[in-house]
């Protein structure tokens, strides 16, 4: 029930947005500027309201494919443009953490909300580097949407630093999971061709 309620709301500001005219790429843009507020709460140890804050940023991350959907606006920057916002608004919020375990000289939690850094930044470029090279590589448990949920979890809570401990493990083995089924699939994919080329001969004979 209460996810059918969501997805009703959902829809209606959608419908909305879409007959305000707004931009898709708009929408993607509050949604970062939101995120950067966030940050700016989380330095200042202010976690349950950043938590809530990111609440807010997440709205817009939800609505914004839809309304493009909605308005006949679907590009390829615009996918392009949410991704690389993406980025930037999760890094956002995790410089905040770094900024504020720095002010109370937690340096402990510092090297840890960095590793966290590495591995939210690596699972989204080893899947951009991997599908260069293979149609698909969306494996693993921890992409963005885990991460954020934790995120909010963890600030509600005033829980930040176990959520962060879980962040950085996942996140890592997310992206070994994916190097992993990188190389599976290249390897299938070369066995593949080596096969085609063996048999080509006998086919031109």
């Amino acid at each position: 029930m209460i996810g059918v309620a969501c997805g009703a709301i959902i829809d209606r500001v959608v419908r909305w947005l879409a007959l305000s005219r707004i931009h898709p790429n708009v929408l993607t843009f509050f949604g970062l500027v939101i995120n950067i507020v966030a940050a700016f709460l989380l330095a200042r140890g202010s976690f349950r309201s950043a938590g809530a804050v990111v609440i807010g940023a997440g709205l817009f991350d939800m609505v914004d494919g839809r309304v493009a959907r909605a308005t006949d606006r679907v590009t390829r920057f615009g996918g392009f443009f949410d991704s690389v916002l993406d980025r930037y608004s999760d890094l956002c919020l995790l410089m905040g953490l770094l900024v504020y375990y720095a002010s109370i000289n937690r340096y402990s939690y510092v090297v840890l909300t960095a590793v966290v850094m590495t591995g939210s930044v690596m699972v989204s470029y080893v899947r951009a580097r991997a599908e260069c090279t293979i149609p698909k590589c969306k494996v693993g448990f921890l992409e963005r949407p885990e991460r954020v949920v934790l995120l909010i979890i963890g600030a509600l809570t005033d829980r930040m630093a176990p959520v962060l401990w879980v962040i950085a493990v996942l996140s890592n083995w997310t992206v070994i999971q994916r190097m992993l089924f990188t190389w599976r699939e290249t390897q299938r994919l070369e066995d593949a061709q080596l096969r085609a080329v063996r048999v080509d001969p006998l086919v031109d004979r």
